[in-house]
């Protein structure tokens, strides 16, 4: 048998070295960056290269040079030479303009709890640096450059997961990256290609100097929300291939019921037109074409079944009403995370050509905090209708003839089959109906002198959207299980072996070969994937199937049409 180690070693998304097998490129300043873009440097080792666009370098240099002339004039500017939030009223001198900044570093090393993956953390100085590319923020091109420097090198800052309100943006998280990006004390860390270290160590490994903040760079830096954003768009990626992953789960289960193909034809669906209705009954037919294991009724043709109803129950019947919403509110979720990854987010922002600046709010993250919570409430969802699913499939009075919990060696009366892992599956799912919750309507109203009296919460929601999507995965491993077992069983009714290959449909073929890989027990035409309960141990599976999905392996790949069409 695989172990997870293996899997993880195999497919794995963020290994060290870093970088030696990636020759990828993103280029941040001559486009707009995608989230499968962000994933790729966050996770896979992209290289990122800065524009040579002479307009827009010449952008970033001139707003900095606003600044300058604003501290220099003595202009009222808020955070430039006022203090910050509900002491914008303190004026400050033209000679602690620069101190200013590099105390509000200080002053936000405030973080608690655990550490953010690194990948996140990857993920958001790529946005950070996207986002003063555009030359709004007035910010040294040199700290631009510095975190392209850290991405390249593999060098991450160490940043916690709690600290936000996602009201004036990242305040502390991206607190921590700052001062890892200047050096500005050894209590500033990073990951060092595996190694921790203290940050100015870190930019003398890399050949860099310490750097202090000039006049707005520490607000420019740390107002935004390029944090809560990095964590939402590996969050709408990792779900695009959970929701291609439950549509395959989904498909092993109709032919393991000996379910119809008719509930997808596209004249039902055309009559009530909706875009993901449409495109969920039409990925469900490409899914199940081909199969031998469904009753084929696209002539409109439906027979009576003796006790069996005439047609299937809704969780089968109603799949493309039932995703098609969770469908079109993922691909809304995505436009919106990347009209975010490719905004400036800091405050004030400087309008170069008419030098003026103007003070606003984009560094509330609303738009992230409502997207995650919705997110998590469509993880629910699916989490839902696989539940519903497992207890079709188990149950004898509704299964179309399978064993009492899918048990494979009937003969031995001591086996109880999938009984177990279906409660292990209940304990799950209603964690990720709960973390369906809002809580971007939960918010503090007294926050920081009652400054920050509306706030997003797009942090924390972004956290909880991660926590779904980990125990997601660890759901959809239980829900791959039983759809391999059931369709092993129902081609032992329909052609008397077990090996599920002869009769399945070539798309979810893939899928189920797959699986049996992962977990290290091949298809055999003597005996279902579960014969007798004591000759494999199921929590070990769960983990095997759950870390190749995160690291997008076997069992991802095998879906990669439904995926391409999600894109």
């Amino acid at each position: 048998m695989n172990t997870v180690s293996q899997v993880l070693n195999t497919t794995s998304r963020f290994s060290s070295p870093l970088f030696e097998n990636s020759d990828k490129i993103v280029v941040v300043g001559n486009h707009n960056l995608t989230i499968d873009e962000v994933v790729s440097v966050a996770r896979y080792g992209a290289q990122v290269c800065i524009t040579d666009n002479y307009d827009v370098l010449q952008g970033v240099q001139a707003s900095c040079d606003y600044i300058q002339n604003a501290v220099e004039s003595g202009t009222p500017i808020y955070g430039v030479t006022t203090g910050f939030g509900g002491m914008a009223n303190v004026a400050i001198a033209r000679e602690c303009a620069a101190v200013l900044q590099n105390n509000l570093i200080w002053y936000h090393k405030v973080g608690a709890g655990k550490r953010l993956p690194l990948t996140d953390v990857r993920a958001a100085m790529l946005l950070r640096a996207n986002s003063h590319i555009i030359g709004a923020s007035g910010i040294r091109f040199e700290l631009i450059e510095r975190m392209k420097t850290f991405l390249n090198a593999g060098v991450t800052p160490c940043v916690y997961e709690f600290g936000s309100i996602g009201a004036s943006g990242d305040l502390t998280p991206l607190a921590y990256i700052t001062g890892a990006l200047i050096g500005l004390a050894p209590s500033y860390t990073v990951d060092f290609n595996g190694e921790e270290m203290d940050a100015p160590t870190a930019l003398s490994k890399l050949g860099l100097d310490k750097l202090q903040l000039l006049p707005k760079e520490g607000l420019a830096m740390m107002n935004g929300t390029s944090v809560m954003t990095a964590i939402a768009a590996n969050c709408v990626h990792d779900t695009k291939i959970l929701f291609a992953l439950s549509m395959g789960a989904h498909a092993l289960a109709i032919q393991g019921l000996n379910g119809t193909n008719q509930s997808f034809h596209p004249f039902i669906h055309k009559l009530k037109p909706h875009s993901g209705q449409k495109k969920a009954a039409a990925q469900m037919l490409k899914l199940l074409a081909g199969s031998r294991l469904v009753r084929e009724e696209l002539d409109g043709s439906h027979d009576y079944r003796g006790e069996h109803p005439i047609q299937d129950r809704y969780s089968l019947r109603c799949l493309p009403q039932y995703m098609g919403p969770i469908l079109d509110g993922i691909e809304q979720i995505a436009r919106q995370i990347e009209i975010e990854i490719n905004s400036v987010t800091d405050n004030p922002l400087i309008d170069v050509e008419n030098q003026a600046s103007y003070h606003g709010g984009n560094f509330l993250g609303q738009y992230i905090g409502v997207g995650m919570d919705q997110l998590r409430y469509y993880i629910g969802l699916l989490a839902k209708h696989l539940d519903v699913q497992i207890a079709y499939l188990v149950a004898p009075e509704f299964n179309n003839g399978l064993s009492p919990s899918l048990v494979g060696n009937q003969q031995r009366s001591v086996n109880m089959g999938l009984k177990g892992l279906q409660i292990t599956g209940n304990s799950i799912m209603p964690l990720l109906t709960f973390y369906g919750n809002s809580i971007a309507d939960r918010f503090p109203t007294h926050a920081e002198q009652f400054n920050q009296n509306i706030n997003s919460q797009g942090f924390a929601s972004a956290n909880l959207a991660r926590a779904s999507v980990e125990i997601f995965q660890q759901y959809m491993a239980i829900a791959l299980m039983f759809g391999v077992q059931a369709v092993d069983l129902r081609t032992y009714v329909m052609a008397g072996h077990y090996d599920a290959r002869a009769c399945l449909s070539p798309a979810t073929a893939k899928l189920y070969t797959a699986v049996r890989e992962v977990v290290g027990q091949p298809p055999n035409t003597n005996r279902p994937y579960i014969w007798n309960d004591y000759e494999q141990p199921l929590d070990q599976h769960i983990a095997l199937i759950a870390a190749d999905i995160s690291a997008g392996g076997q069992i991802v790949q095998a879906v990669n049409d439904i995926l391409s069409s999600l894109k």
